[in-house]
């Protein structure tokens, strides 16, 4: 903040390159209902209005004699410009350029790579980023901001200009009230704007639960209806907390325009839920399911959605402490009368009342998705499709719902055909043979390498379902699941894997015999790979495919390994156990084979092989493709 008494000189500054990009969107029209400007811009001065009731919490002075919180928006046909000026906290140079001239999100640059010409795409990338101001570019040619932070000197004031093309300018200017006032030089397809009515309407429409007064200018009329030089402001909003009104009387339109309000989407919620708790614990939620996932969901600095008020007032955004960080797309606040009015961060972190909050709220979360999952299949696919992988982080992170989080997992299986996740754990158990006793999984790299992994084979020929899963979480994931409704979790590539209850007498005498039958050939192996390999055995698990490497039951597998080096992890080295399929014809042709040359030829080719069906690729692949040769110029 500037405490000399002289103003600040003016100057000229590019934008950000993202926000050139951005503005080129606005100013073609990337929003296909234009008038949303106003409700963008309304939004960000009640979010102004907030953040200084917070602040004057501590400082009262701040209110600077004037603490009827308002926005008033004026139109002025002559000179063609309408204006929406609110005295809330203001912004001091810094902070009109950190958040006027630069988006100060991490990943924009990846953001804005999305973008194509498809515009119905645009339209939904652009609404998750939450771009409200320069929305004003859709319908003014040139836009001027004046503001001055609360508490700050009259002559501190800032002044900040643009036509939205490659810069702005900003400059000192003397302001008496705090405050922002931005005005829209509008283009000429835009005079509808200049009507009292439009404007009404919009406000009405999309800025009705706003909980401070929308104010307007309106010209009075003689008796003839010519405007007169005399007009007053007229509210125009409730002007009510939209949370505190009774569920019966709120719209399901205005629930969710005031989404959009919260979180800045374009697109609808997908769900909500509002609740009024009284008693030992009094506060009142309003959580809602966006339909599209955030863009920078994963980003390390993503902000969760919920905003906390106490008593009515604004207290936050991102209050992290009151949903947990797998729940962390979800959008709302909560309202407590129990909090402190100067809480803070830490103190919500270690408080009593926070831990009651965020356990009330999280179970509201999983019931409303539990209802979800009941009653619209269609709609809750939708929202897997979306946050599937987020809600895989549940079962780790909150070991007290897991078995709410559990029954809203879904997977993709052999049963389905399909690489859409829509069997749920409980489908997969109804479906379990008789003799059954655990739920068998695959983890991979992708979903046409689960569907054609080997390790599939004799549980497609039994008729048995295996869950697919191709996600790089998925590994990880499935280290915190033990069982669900009584059945333990099975992975196929485990060297624990026994299929022989599903085997009737005359298979399992044959298996005895073939064991014995191919001690040698096992042997031999082992002599030959030594400890490239953990062990060497045979396996009645395949039909089509000579040989698969396995882990031991405690054994880092494959794709763990993968997601650590992805991590940048030292790289584990796995050692895997060989299995021979003995009713192959190449492993037939290997046993018998009398010269141990050839046959290590042979070990060596189908290792090989079985490695690239496992990882997908080998560190020295030069004996593998070696061996090949040879037995293919003794062919």
């Amino acid at each position: 903040m500037n405490n000399t008494d002289t103003l600040q000189s003016k100057e000229t500054r590019g934008f950000q390159s993202e926000v050139k990009q951005l503005l080129h969107l606005m100013i073609h029209s990337l929003y296909s209902n234009k008038e949303i400007f106003l409700r963008e811009l309304i939004s960000n001065a009640s979010d102004a209005a907030d953040k200084l009731r917070f602040k004057a919490l501590s400082n009262a002075a701040l209110y600077e004699n004037d603490g009827d919180l308002r926005v008033r928006l004026s139109m002025n046909k002559e000179t063609g410009t309408l204006t929406i000026e609110d005295n809330g906290i203001g912004m001091t140079r810094d902070e009109v350029i950190d958040n006027l001239g630069t988006i100060a999100k991490s990943g924009t640059a990846d953001f804005f790579k999305q973008l194509s010409e498809d515009q119905t795409k645009d339209r939904q990338l652009i609404g998750q980023f939450g771009v409200g101001f320069y929305s004003a570019f859709i319908v003014a040619d040139k836009v001027s901001v004046s503001t001055r932070a609360a508490g700050a000197k009259k002559l501190d004031a800032v002044q900040w200009e643009s036509a939205g093309e490659g810069d702005y300018t900003i400059e000192g200017i003397e302001k008496e009230g705090r405050g922002t006032s931005i005005t829209l030089h509008l283009r000429e397809d835009n005079k509808e704007f200049f009507d009292d009515w439009r404007v009404k309407e919009v406000i009405k429409k999309y800025s009705d639960h706003i909980g401070i007064p929308i104010e307007i200018w309106v010209q009075e009329h003689d008796g003839e209806g010519n405007e007169t030089e005399q007009g007053k402001w007229e509210k125009i909003n409730k002007a009510q907390a939209l949370w505190t009104r009774s569920k019966l009387d709120i719209s399901d339109e205005e629930y969710q325009e005031f989404y959009k309000h919260l979180s800045h989407d374009y697109t609808d919620s997908l769900l909500w839920s509002h609740n009024r708790v009284e008693g030992k614990n009094d506060y009142i939620s309003l959580l809602y399911i966006p339909s599209k996932a955030p863009w920078d969901m994963f980003n390390r600095d993503h902000k969760h959605g919920l905003k906390l008020y106490v008593q009515r007032v604004f207290i936050m955004d991102d209050a992290s402490q009151l949903m947990p960080n797998y729940l962390r797309f979800v959008r709302g606040l909560i309202d407590s009368n129990d909090l402190p009015l100067n809480v803070s961060r830490e103190i919500l972190q270690d408080n009593k009342v926070t831990q009651i909050l965020r356990n009330a709220c999280t179970k509201r979360v999983l019931t409303m998705l539990e209802r979800l999952a009941n009653n619209d299949a269609q709609k809750y696919h939708a929202f897997w499709k979306e946050f599937g992988l987020v809600l895989k982080e549940g079962p780790a992170e909150d070991f007290s719902n897991r078995a709410k989080i559990m029954n809203l997992l879904r997977f993709a299986s052999t049963q389905t055909d399909s690489n859409e996740q829509t069997v749920a754990l409980a489908d997969y158990v109804s479906r379990m043979k008789e003799e059954q006793d655990k739920i068998f999984y695959l983890t991979v790299d992708t979903y046409q390498a689960a569907k054609n992994s080997p390790h599939l084979e004799q549980f497609k020929t039994k008729g048995i379902e295996v869950i697919l899963m191709y996600e790089r979480i998925d590994e990880w994931f499935m280290g915190h699941l033990t069982e669900f409704d009584g059945k333990k979790f099975q992975a196929i590539t485990k060297a624990d894997l026994d299929l022989s209850k599903f085997e009737d007498n005359n298979e399992k005498e044959k298996r005895g015999e073939t064991q014995r039958a191919f001690e040698s050939v096992i042997e031999r192996t082992k002599a030959y790979l030594g400890d490239r390999v953990k062990d060497v055995r045979i396996t009645f698990k395949l039909s089509d495919t000579p040989a698969v490497v396995v882990t031991d039951e405690f054994e880092m597998g494959t794709q763990m390994a993968k997601l650590l080096a992805a991590a940048g992890q030292q790289e584990v080295e796995v050692k895997y156990i060989l299995e021979f399929n003995p009713e192959h014809a190449l492993v037939k042709q290997m046993a018998d084979e009398a010269d141990n040359e050839v046959f290590g030829r042979w070990a060596e080719m189908l290792l090989g092989q079985a490695m690239l069906a496992e990882r997908g690729t080998m560190k020295d692949p030069s004996p593998f493709l070696t061996a090949i040769n040879r037995l293919l110029t003794k062919v």
